[in-house]
């Protein structure tokens, strides 16, 4: 597989549109390079890159298929209930939020109120309020695959569990590589970044009721999926 060099070429349909496609595109191996790994290698070679704002902003999906229409996209989603919390402690360790998760959350419609809609109205909106302050929305995750939906075939895009991933990473990296066309490859070992403790965990009364709000928009997913992830237990 052919890799993105330079992280910063991520988040190109979020928050760097505005540099081009050709910035873009020189963040990738040239054709050239390519070509040459294929006639070593002796089989299809794909680039990528990964971008967890992509799923934050109702005019990417759009963006991406104007430009590579018949992309393979993968989603990772998470149990909303711990996103949320992780997303909170992530705000806090930046500075942004001097609340506790209980009362920022209480607080999230006023904070976040009308940004949505203004990022649907105009794709110049960055919507920051929102990606800061949206721990319930943005797990709201069929609201935000819908408008891939509306791009893409269900056979473009691929959802996955972030559990299964964290507990069964060889079965998820085989699902990935079938997803893909590519041929089965495993690492020697697999290594996790980005993992954190927090100070205290989620009390256990919120946890049950984000569990119930989360409910129903779990079962929406599972419904489009024709899986259920078990988050909801």
């Amino acid at each position: 597989m052919c890799r993105d060099r330079r992280e910063e070429g991520s988040a190109f349909f979020s928050n760097h549109y505005h540099h081009g496609l050709g910035w873009y595109r020189a963040h990738f191996p040239s054709r050239l390079r390519c070509y040459h790994a294929l006639l070593s290698k002796r089989q299809p070679l794909i680039t990528g890159e990964a971008s967890p704002s992509y799923l934050l902003a109702p005019y990417v999906p759009r963006r991406i298929w104007e430009a590579v229409p018949k992309v393979k996209l993968i989603a990772l989603l998470r149990n909303p209930v711990d996103r949320a919390y992780s997303h909170y402690h992530h705000t806090v360790k930046k500075g942004q939020e001097p609340l506790s998760f209980e009362d920022a959350i209480e607080q999230e419609p006023e904070r976040i109120r009308g940004e949505w809609e203004r990022m649907v109205a105009d794709e110049h909106y960055r919507g920051l309020r929102y990606g800061r302050y949206a721990y319930l929305a943005r797990g709201l995750y069929m609201d935000q695959l819908k408008w891939f939906e509306a791009f893409f075939p269900k056979e473009q895009i691929l959802v996955l569990k972030s559990e299964e991933l964290s507990e069964h990473p060889a079965v998820t990296l085989e699902q990935v590589e079938d997803f893909l066309g590519l041929s089965r490859w495993q690492p020697t070992e697999f290594s996790r970044e980005n993992t954190s403790d927090y100070a205290q965990p989620m009390q256990a009364a919120t946890r049950k009721r984000l569990i119930e709000y989360f409910r129903p928009h779990n079962q929406r997913l599972y419904d489009y999926l024709g899986v259920d992830f078990g988050w909801d237990r």
